[in-house]
């Protein structure tokens, strides 16, 4: 069974940085690409950052362009999201997310696999 597993998550506060990783248990060679997604309370589900697999190329919200940068460990099969100089704004739980499909995750459309989500809280 296909897991990601996150971890990093916490609470900082503003100005401060939280870095995330996620550890795919599967083989990501069919992995198009992968991505990270957040969703805070009443609000929904929106992208970060993806990252396109093959090549490395990355996708920015832009609520985040200049603060968030994402990157990922073929060997490890693990993709990584460093975030700096946090808002509250920011708060959210942070997910993982694959697609077998897509080559940029810009929605939830094409993503199948989904982390249980990291827990990111920025106080002010």
């Amino acid at each position: 069974q296909v897991q990601l597993v996150e971890s990093g998550g916490g609470l900082v506060q503003a100005g401060g940085s939280l870095r995330l990783s996620c550890a795919a248990s599967i083989d990501t060679i069919c992995i198009s690409a992968m991505g990270w997604f957040r969703q805070a309370p009443g609000k929904e589900r929106e992208v970060v950052a993806a990252i396109r697999w093959s090549s490395g190329s990355p996708y920015y919200a832009d609520s985040v362009k200049g603060r968030f940068t994402i990157s990922r460990d073929n060997a490890k099969n693990t993709v990584y999201l460093q975030m700096n100089s946090l808002k509250p704004d920011d708060t959210a739980v942070y997910y993982c997310a694959a697609s077998r499909t897509i080559d940029v995750i810009t929605t939830t459309l094409g993503v199948v696999y989904w982390g249980q989500g990291t827990q990111v809280t920025v106080s002010s």
